[in-house]
């Protein structure tokens, strides 16, 4: 049976952490009810998986892998906190940390940047991006602001802080006279 409170999931996650599967998709909703920010609610499932750092990784991942977009997404905004100094079972180079920043290789590097754009994380997460920010990291942001404007819809402050580390200004168009 689910719980009926997000107090109920903590607790449960807390002493059983195989439960997380079945409360983090459910968690949004149930914090909706109660006034709860949704991210908010999943991060605090996460921060509540007891164990060692290994089996805490292996449950994250699983959440992650088997989300939807949403979940998806508050796994990305809790490695922070689960990377924290003061954690037991610190998770370790989260997301775009320093592992990343060193072993992916460029075009891997980018695509993981815009995805981390279009999520919402902000990319002061990403450890590196002052050394490996570069021209075609900045077109690929362009081009992804450019869609955003498009559609009418907001282009994320992170992208033009991206821009401004690269400072290249976008090509001009060549005519053939």
């Amino acid at each position: 049976m689910s719980p009926t409170t997000t107090a109920d999931a903590l607790a449960q996650v807390a002493s059983d952490p195989d439960t997380i599967e079945r409360h983090f998709p459910a968690a949004a909703r149930t914090a909706a009810r109660e006034g709860i920010d949704g991210d908010a609610a999943r991060e605090a499932l996460l921060l509540a998986l007891p164990g060692d750092t290994a089996y805490v990784v292996e449950l994250v991942s699983r959440v992650y892998e088997h989300g939807d977009p949403a979940e998806r997404r508050a796994v990305l905004l809790a490695l922070p906190a689960l990377d924290a100094p003061d954690r037991t079972a610190r998770i370790g180079d989260a997301a775009l940390g320093p592992y990343a920043a060193t072993q992916l290789d460029d075009d891997a590097w980018r695509q993981a940047v815009l995805k981390v754009i279009f999520m919402g994380i902000p990319v002061s997460q990403v450890s590196g991006l002052d050394r490996r920010s570069d021209a075609e990291l900045a077109r690929m942001v362009r081009d992804f602001a450019a869609e955003r404007e498009a559609a009418g819809r907001v282009v994320p402050p992170d992208a033009l802080a991206i821009l401004a580390l690269v400072d290249t200004p976008a090509p001009s168009p060549s005519r053939a006279d």
